[in-house]
């Protein structure tokens, strides 16, 4: 009291003094006063002010409880007159720990959040005990400054004031360790948690598979006593993030069979799951339940479905979510772009990114990404040139790896290949094996033996178990006649231990994936299988078809580097197709390597005999087959 008995020492001062210019007032000639208005009581901003006013109301006999208390505590919180905040508090007996969470909860939602933890700090300063709120409030706003020192203090009040048995507490404190990467102390307190409810599950399962720790989190999901959406989703998005699409996709489907419904989190993680795995039929199922779901007009799933189905092949479809969207943002018109690139459509893909100019959006770094692709695949050079430098002098693009990869691709393909050597060279950053490897696909088109053992000396270093490099410093050799070095390589593979990644392709019927490997024989119509490609091949030997060994490795007689070529996984993948599906359909198939030159040029061939639209996804792009063409204006 004795705090505010000094404030009041200003009411002895001349009248025209006592209130600050700022605060706006009335005269009352009665008690020649100057009267604060009812807007100053609530509007105060300073303590100065609010010294001025309590010192008014106490001249005038006026109570305290008069002014807003909460606006008393902003104004006090994180200044030092916090003590003479709380003397008002303790004059009206307002039980102050209620306005000071009601601070608090103020700055841990807004913008300010450094001012939580700082009024947190207040409170214990000036012993003001924290109640569940406090603690409550003070966590949220450790999780958003990742403040884990803090959030250990505020663990310790929880503990010796007994809150133990508040499970939102103790779901507050397993999000703060989890995300601040904690992840062991967050275990040890979710496994001495009292009780658990689903949220204590789902957040160590979200926090396990963000982690990278999917078999820990599926471990817990498959221990949850219930399970709700988010439960399903965080596990879906999980196996996503970490490249288990098939699992992700059965987990979806055990989803669907308790009868829960996705949410727009779930499609987006679904969508993506059967981007990575082809799943067409899947996705468009998908894409109807959202369109029915009301999820038309969320971006995310716009820009999800758009990606969907340029990895699926589908570029109309793509084309047509992309039309339709309401709203773009720059991962839409990057996605689109690159997705044109892929496909081959370089032209309308540089016609797309300059509309996009034109509205006014800013390209990133992922938009020069497929700038640059189409304009490898086009061979425009001196466009390339002219993107690149604009990255930098236009957008202030610092270009990172993958820009400069594609410029060594674009100039290696083109025949510049002391050019593309000398820019590597001279890169800001040191290139590493896909620079090279880029490099060395160069000079397999252009047959420089010697510049290609010059990017595998690098590559000898850099990514020296990668079997591709091998493989095409062989084919190099072997396309110059020198048997003697090819045989070299094949040798230095085997002496480092190097083996040749197996080649599946798979394609998808009826909803169900049939996966082949090279000379599968393991298929349940494998003999059916074979004898339909016999036929295939004699209309394909009549139309000029003539199998191309050199891509065989295998020290063989010339009949058996044939018979081992037309038992490529992408060949038996394509019979299956053509048996299994209605004529005239287009055949979609998935490969996880690069489509060997004699497989890229028999496609062209059936799709003219079979009158077959064929799309190819490898690993580096699309092929769309079709009467007798693909859409790749060459093969590398």
């Amino acid at each position: 009291m004795a705090m505010l008995q000094s404030v009041c020492l200003a009411s002895s001062l001349p009248n025209h003094t006592f209130l600050s210019p700022q605060l706006k007032r009335s005269f009352d000639p009665k008690n020649n006063v100057q009267i604060p208005t009812s807007e100053t009581l609530y509007n105060f901003n300073s303590p100065f002010e609010l010294k001025q006013v309590v010192a008014f109301l106490v001249k005038t006999n006026r109570p305290l409880s008069l002014l807003p208390l909460s606006r008393v505590a902003s104004v006090c919180a994180l200044t030092p007159t916090f003590p003479f905040a709380q003397q008002i508090f303790n004059c009206i007996e307002q039980s102050e720990v209620s306005v000071w969470n009601s601070c608090l909860r103020n700055l841990a939602e807004g913008n300010c959040v450094t001012n939580a933890i700082f009024l947190f700090h207040q409170m214990r300063i000036y012993n003001v005990v924290p109640d569940i709120f406090t603690c409550s409030f003070a966590l949220k706003a450790c999780v958003k400054l990742l403040d884990l020192s803090c959030g250990k203090i505020v663990h310790a009040y929880i503990e010796k004031l007994g809150f133990l048995s508040n499970l939102v507490l103790l779901n507050a404190l397993l999000h703060l360790y989890a995300t601040c990467g904690a992840m062991a102390d967050s275990m040890l307190l979710f496994d001495k948690m009292p009780q658990r409810d689903v949220v204590s599950w789902n957040i160590m399962i979200t926090q396990l598979a963000k982690k990278g720790d999917i078999d820990g989190a599926f471990e817990l999901f498959s221990k949850m006593p219930e399970r709700n959406l988010r439960s399903w989703t965080a596990m879906i998005t999980g196996f996503v993030h970490c490249g288990k699409a098939k699992e992700a996709i059965r987990l979806f489907t055990e989803m669907e069979e308790t009868g829960l419904r996705a949410n727009e989190v779930t499609v987006v993680a679904v969508l993506a799951a059967c981007a990575d795995l082809g799943a067409l039929q899947l996705g468009r199922r998908i894409h109807e339940y959202s369109n029915k779901s009301g999820f038309k007009r969320n971006i995310h799933v716009c820009n999800t479905l758009v990606d969907m189905y340029i990895k699926c092949g589908c570029l109309e479809a793509a084309k047509a979510v992309f039309e339709e969207m309401k709203e773009r943002t720059i991962v839409s018109w990057s996605a689109m772009i690159q997705g044109l690139a892929m496909h081959g459509q370089a032209d309308e893909a540089l016609e797309l990114f300059n509309n996009m100019i034109q509205t006014g959006m800013k390209p990133n770094e992922v938009t020069f990404l497929g700038v640059l692709h189409a304009c490898s695949h086009m061979g425009l050079v001196n466009e390339g040139r002219e993107f690149f430098a604009s990255m930098t002098r236009d957008y202030n693009i610092t270009p990172q790896i993958e820009h400069y990869g594609c410029m060594v691709d674009l100039l290696s393909r083109a025949g510049l290949l002391k050019e593309a050597y000398e820019f590597i060279v001279s890169m800001p950053i040191n290139a590493n094996g896909v620079i090279w490897g880029s490099f060395l696909g160069g000079c397999r088109i252009q047959k420089d033996v010697d510049m290609a053992e010059e990017a595998m000396r690098h590559l000898g270093i850099l990514d020296p178990l990668n079997d591709g490099y091998y493989i095409i410093m062989s084919n190099i050799y072997a396309e110059a006649k020198r048997w003697e070095d090819a045989a070299r390589v094949r040798k230095l593979m085997k002496d480092r231990g190097v083996k040749k990644t197996p080649g599946w392709s798979s394609i998808t019927i009826a909803g169900v994936m049939h996966e082949f490997v090279a000379g599968d024989d393991n298929h349940p119509q494998a003999e059916e299988i074979f004898e339909r490609w016999d036929k295939l091949l004699e209309r394909m030997k009549f139309k000029g078809y003539v199998p191309n060994t050199s891509v065989v490795l295998l020290d063989m007689e010339e009949n058996e580097k044939e018979k081992y070529l037309y038992r490529h996984s992408e060949k038996l993948a394509l019979v299956f197709g053509l048996m299994t599906t209605k004529p005239g359909e287009t055949i979609r198939i998935m490969k996880n390597l690069r489509v060997c030159e004699d497989c890229h040029a028999a496609f062209k061939v059936i799709s003219e005999i079979a009158k077959r639209e064929i799309v190819v996804r490898d690993r580096n792009r699309f092929h769309c087959f079709k009467d007798g063409l693909c859409s790749c204006k060459d093969y590398w």
